[in-house]
């Protein structure tokens, strides 16, 4: 007697009791799942040492940047919080590159972020400036790393999402940046603190408000150095490279502030563009509906002439 293929998958052959079946069902699913390399392998526990590591010395820098200022060595905190963006650069562009990011790792990389460009830079700066403000001072950092926090949490949410390269608002390490740079350019020209000046208090409210707001900023993620670029791309770098080794603080200084005022001027003009543009189409829409009108008035008039003839 021949056992058809139905009777084999339903078990129909055997004679089984509800209780059987349902156990015969749940082990025929498991092997036709493995069969078909269905079966869900379990993650494998542990870290990634070399991306986590990078990011963990990220965060020991703005530890120390934190110390230092607490301490009244703000050029030391300064130059730590930019070594702590060397740190973050790296950390995600290795992981990218050995195929190594994970959820921790994200997760790890944002509180790190938090306390090397949020609370080290605000803790720098209300120490270093702001501290003769009163209420101001103290609301004005508060203010920087609440939106420090906010605009994390905004790219975790918005990581893995199709759309644009470019950043949201102005990234927490650029904001940080613009910081430490205004105190490393000081201390090349003048010692001490600074006297009372609305300067520094204006400059942490408008890093606080570029941070959650929409404004495009661009990153090194747009870049894919794997594409062949033009000759003059190796030319800047190379340029960016001698101004670097030449003078150090002054240029760390004027690429963070143009980085500031370049995506201002650059988001100005595409809004002046957007709205310009859209006042074309609108004028463009309107002369087409006034066309369309006087064409309608100018048959209704020559109906009308022609009904007074036939009338005549």
């Amino acid at each position: 007697m021949s056992i058809t293929y139905e009777e084999e998958i339903t078990g129909d052959r055997y004679d089984f009791s509800p209780g059987w079946r349902f156990f015969y069902y749940n082990i025929l699913y498991m092997v036709i799942k493995h069969k078909r390399g269905g079966v869900e392998k379990q993650p494998k526990k542990g870290v990634y040492l070399l991306p986590n590591t990078l990011t963990l010395c990220g965060m020991f820098c703005g530890f120390f940047a934190i110390l230092s200022a607490i301490n009244g060595n703000f050029l030391y905190a300064a130059w730590a919080i930019v070594l702590a963006n060397v740190f973050d650069g790296l950390d995600g562009w290795i992981a990218r590159l050995t195929n190594t990011t994970t959820r921790f790792g994200i997760e790890l990389d944002s509180l790190s972020d938090l306390v090397a460009f949020g609370v080290a830079p605000a803790v720098m700066m209300y120490k270093w400036a702001l501290v003769p403000f009163g209420r101001w001072g103290w609301a004005a950092t508060f203010l920087f790393v609440a939106c420090g926090a906010l605009r994390l949490a905004r790219f975790n949410i918005q990581t893995g999402m199709p759309g644009s390269k470019s950043f949201k608002g102005m990234p927490i390490p650029g904001a940080a940046t613009v910081m430490a740079s205004i105190v490393i350019f000081y201390y090349d020209f003048w010692k001490g603190v600074p006297e009372q000046n609305v300067f520094f208090l204006v400059i942490t409210i408008l890093l606080s408000l570029l941070m959650v707001s929409t404004i495009r900023y661009h990153g090194l993620k747009e870049i894919d150095f794997r594409e062949k670029k033009p000759f003059w791309f190796l030319i800047v770098f190379v340029i960016i490279l001698f101004v670097l080794f030449v003078h150090p603080s002054t240029a760390i200084f004027i690429f963070a502030m143009a980085y500031l005022v370049w995506g201002i001027i650059e988001n100005g003009y595409l809004l002046v563009k957007r709205r310009r543009a859209k006042s074309l189409e609108r004028q463009a829409l309107f002369e087409g509906s006034s066309k369309q009108g006087a064409e309608r008035s100018d048959s209704t008039l020559q109906e009308v002439k022609d009904e007074g003839h036939q009338d005549i």
